[in-house]
C-alpha cells in the first residue's frame, strides 16, 4: 500500500458506489481474501475505480507530493555537495582537518536516526515535536503555495494525524539520506581532483592512541573486510596537526605522501554511517507508513461497514435438518418441501445474473457445485447447456413475484430429463430478506402441479 492507492481508496469509500448486494456478490467472487481485508479492499477498488472523477483527488495530492519531494532532493543534494566542499576545503597551505567531516558523516547521522527512532515511537501523538521540527514537515506548506485551484482541491483531503507523522518521517530520511549522497559526492570529487593532505587537530588531551582506539572504533563495521581503509597507528602519529604558526610542521611535509590515506577512511565512514544505516532507516520509515496507511484504513466506518458487506449474508441461514422429513402431498402431485439442505449439486437461477445467484445461495444458506444463470436475457443454447450440467439434486431459484411463463415451464420439462429431483425456490426481494410472499408462491404452486411430475417440488 502506498500513499496514492491510500487516497483513492479513501476517496471510493466516501462514495460507496455499490449497493449491499453487490459488495456480497464480490465477496463471494472472492473468497480466498476474506481473511485479507487490505487486499479485498483493493481488489474492490479496482473494481470501482472507474467511478472517480479525474484527475482524482488521490493522484492530485500525490503528484504534489512527489513533485515537492523531488524538489527537496535535487536542493539538498546540492547542499550537501557544497556542504562537503566547504569541510574538505584545501588551500594547499595547511592540511583539510579530518575531524569536521567525521561529525558531519557519523555523529550527526547517529543524532539524527536516534531522533528519528524516537519520533517513530511517538508517531501515533498527533502533537509530535520530533516530526514538526523535520524539514519534510514543511512539505505540506510548500504545496500550499501552488496555485488557487490546485488549493482547493488539496483542502478536500483530509489525512490521519497518524500517516501524516509516518509521511513526514519517511520523507525526512530520504532527505537525510540524499544530503549524505552529497557530502560523498563532495569527497570523492575532492580526493579525484586535488591532492589533498589530510590531518587531525583538537584542542582536547587526546594521545594517537587513545585517537588510533577511536578510530577504529569506528571502523568496527569495515575494519576486518576493508583494513587498508582503518588508518594505522603510524599514520596517526604523522597526520597530528598543531595550528602554531603560519607554516606545517617540517615533519608532516617529510610524510606528506601518507596524509592522503585517510580518503579511505572517511568514504568508509560516510558510506557507512550516513548512507548505509541511513538507508536502513529510510526502509523502516517506508515500512512504518505503509502500516499506518493499512491501520488508518481499517480504523475507517466506512471500510468496516464495507468488509462487513461483503463478508457477512445478507440474512442469517435457517437451513438445518433433512428435507425429505418434512415432505408432504398437495393436489396435482406437487411436493412441498419447507426446509432446505445445505448442499446440492447444482444451483440455477431464472432471470438471476451469476452474481445474484451466488448472493441469494450464500443468504439462504446452501452450497452447491456450480451456479449458472437460466432464462431471462440468457439464450436457448445457454440454456440448454445449463440443462446439460445438471444432475441429481438441483435447486432452482425464481423471482417470485414475477408470473411463471411457458418458456420457464418448457425449462423445467428440459431440465426433468437430466436431473433427479428438482427443487423450485420462489424468492423474494433483497429488502424483503429473499422471503416471498405466500400469495405469490401460491400462483407458481399451481402453476407447477399442471406438470403433474414427481421430481418438481416446491419450497414453501
Amino acid at each position: 500500500m502506498n500513499l496514492r492507492s491510500y487516497l483513492l481508496l479513501d476517496e471510493l469509500l466516501k462514495k460507496h458506489p455499490a449497493t449491499h448486494k453487490e459488495n456480497r456478490a464480490f465477496g463471494l467472487e472472492h473468497p480466498l481474501e476474506q481473511n485479507r481485508p487490505i487486499r479485498q479492499l483493493f481488489l474492490w477498488m479496482e473494481k470501482h475505480i472507474s467511478v472517480l472523477r479525474q484527475p482524482c483527488i488521490g493522484d492530485l495530492f500525490s503528484s504534489y507530493v512527489y513533485t515537492v519531494t523531488l524538489i527537496l532532493c535535487i536542493l539538498v543534494f546540492i547542499i550537501g555537495f557544497f556542504s562537503g566542499i566547504g569541510l574538505l576545503g584545501y588551500s594547499g597551505q595547511e592540511p583539510v582537518n579530518i575531524i569536521y567531516f567525521l561529525a558531519m558523516v557519523v555523529f550527526v547521522p547517529l543524532l539524527t536516526i536516534a531522533l528519528a527512532f524516537l519520533s517513530m515511537l511517538k508517531a501515533h501523538k498527533a502533537q509530535n515535536l520530533l516530526v514538526h521540527i523535520s524539514p519534510a514537515f514543511w512539505m505540506e506548506k510548500i504545496a500550499e503555495r501552488l496555485s488557487y485551484a490546485k488549493r482547493a482541491d488539496m483542502k478536500k483531503i483530509k489525512i490521519d494525524p497518524l500517516v501524516g507523522n509516518w509521511l513526514v518521517i519517511e520523507r525526512s530520511q530520504l532527505l537525510a539520506w540524499v544530503f549524505s549522497w552529497g557530502l560523498v559526492a563532495a569527497l570523492l570529487g575532492a580526493v579525484i581532483t586535488k591532492d589533498i593532505a589530510f590531518a587531525w587537530s583538537t584542542t582536547l588531551k587526546v594521545s594517537p592512541e587513545e585517537f588510533y582506539d577511536f578510530v577504529n572504533m569506528i571502523a568496527f563495521a569495515w575494519r576486518d573486510f576493508v583494513p587498508e581503509a582503518v588508518p594505522s597507528l603510524e599514520l596517526i602519529e604523522q597526520s597530528r596537526y598543531f595550528r602554531l604558526g603560519e607554516k606545517v610542521d617540517a615533519r608532516m611535509i617529510r610524510h606528506a605522501s601518507m596524509l592522503g590515506e585517510w580518503w579511505k577512511f572517511l568514504l568508509c565512514s560516510a558510506l557507512f554511517y550516513a548512507i548505509i544505516l541511513r538507508f536502513g532507516m529510510f526502509l523502516l520509515a517506508k515500512i512504518g507508513l505503509r502500516r499506518a496507511l493499512k491501520k488508518s484504513i481499517l480504523s475507517q466506518k466506512s471500510a468496516v461497514r464495507l468488509l462487513h458487506e461483503m463478508n457477512e449474508p445478507l440474512i442469517a441461514s435457517t437451513a438445518d435438518g433433512a428435507e425429505d422429513s418434512l415432505v408432504k402431498t398437495t393436489q396435482g402431485h406437487l411436493q412441498e418441501i419447507k426446509k432446505l439442505n445445505t448442499l446440492y449439486d447444482g444451483v440455477l437461477g431464472w432471470s438471476y445474473s451469476k452474481e445474484e445467484i451466488a448472493v441469494l445461495s450464500d443468504a439462504i444458506g446452501i452450497a452447491a457445485s456450480f451456479m449458472l444463470s437460466v432464462g431471462g436475457n440468457n439464450s436457448l443454447a445457454n440454456d440448454a447447456y445449463a440443462v446439460s450440467r445438471s444432475y441429481g439434486e438441483m435447486l432452482l431459484c425464481i423471482k417470485a413475484w414475477e408470473p411463471p411463463t411457458m418458456d420457464f415451464i418448457d425449462f423445467v420439462q428440459a431440465l426433468s430429463q437430466q436431473a433427479d429431483k428438482i427443487i423450485v425456490v420462489p424468492l423474494g426481494t433483497p429488502q424483503e430478506a429473499y422471503q416471498p410472499r405466500s400469495n405469490a408462491v401460491q400462483v407458481w404452486a399451481r402453476k407447477l402441479a399442471l406438470l403433474q411430475d414427481d421430481k418438481v417440488w416446491l419450497k414453501i
